[in-house]
């Protein structure tokens, strides 16, 4: 069944959400395919929208002063949809590890086909004391999905990503009006654009399959300069690590005062 994104609440509550979509020529790159921030936007408003379906939506968590803040997410995709082509936009919660509570996500083409997976994992913060809080409170409330996941086991979704040593700085970024959200801090999205901003053009416009890693560490707020800094990884452990065509490791480093923003890894398959 599509939900409403115009009326979460109004078809009743959906264990899933689920909506159908054009792939829009504000989302595609050279290739004339959705752009791995274009993933990350979809699966942010479905998240958002779902969230408000439920009854955990940014008000409804207001109101008891708490907030999602998204900290880990992976995306395996295994094939990129094409300008204008319709897919399936779907997410879900699917309990909680520890401080953490999951939610998936998939697209899937007009077959049926899963061509995008995805995990985040996100904390629920106290907004006065600035902490998480443990999620059993507000997920007991939630579908558990116990028969749905979009990763395997073997993916390792929404993990920790250790520092890497050698990284070069690349550029600054300055976090300005576009970069920001509604809570003020630049929005996970744009650290997608930023990272793919770092990268050579013509790779990600080639790359027909990738995985994609990401911690948010710490929120950048307006007016902060940001250090992109990567290096390229290679020869690691694992199947979908050691045959990717090129992969790379990224941090984010607040100038003030060194500490990290974000951890993120990029692999691509021709």
């Amino acid at each position: 069944m599509n939900c409403d994104p115009a009326n979460p609440k109004g078809s009743g509550i959906a264990d899933v959400w689920q909506e159908t979509i054009p792939i829009r020529f504000g989302l595609i790159d050279r290739s004339d395919r959705l752009t791995l921030n274009g993933v990350f936007n979809f699966f942010q408003e479905a998240a958002i929208s779902h969230a408000e379906n439920l009854g955990v939506g940014r008000e409804d968590m207001a109101r008891t002063g708490q907030v999602w803040i998204i900290s880990r997410m992976s995306v395996l995709v295994d094939r990129r949809p094409n300008y204008r082509e319709s897919v399936a936009v779907r997410s879900w919660p699917c309990g909680w590890d520890k401080l953490f509570a999951i939610r998936d996500y998939e697209i899937k083409d007009n077959e049926g086909k899963a061509i995008v997976s995805a995990r985040s994992a996100w904390l629920i913060v106290d907004m006065e004391k600035r902490r998480p809080l443990r999620p059993q409170s507000v997920m007991d409330n939630l579908p558990l999905n116990e028969d749905l996941s979009a990763l395997p086991p073997e993916a390792n979704g929404a993990a920790a990503l250790t520092e890497r040593d050698s990284l070069q700085k690349h550029i600054e970024r300055k976090a300005l009006y576009t970069d920001l959200d509604f809570n003020g801090h630049v929005n996970n999205v744009r650290y997608i654009q930023w990272i793919e901003d770092v990268m050579d053009p013509q790779l990600l416009e080639k790359a027909g399959k990738m995985r994609f890693d990401i911690n948010y560490i710490s929120e950048i707020m307006e007016g902060e300069i940001i250090e992109l800094l990567s290096v390229p990884i290679y020869n690691e452990d694992g199947p979908e690590n050691a045959s990717a065509d090129y992969a790379f490791a990224f941090e984010g480093r607040k100038k003030l005062n060194n500490q990290a923003a974000f951890r993120a890894e990029l692999r691509l398959w021709s």
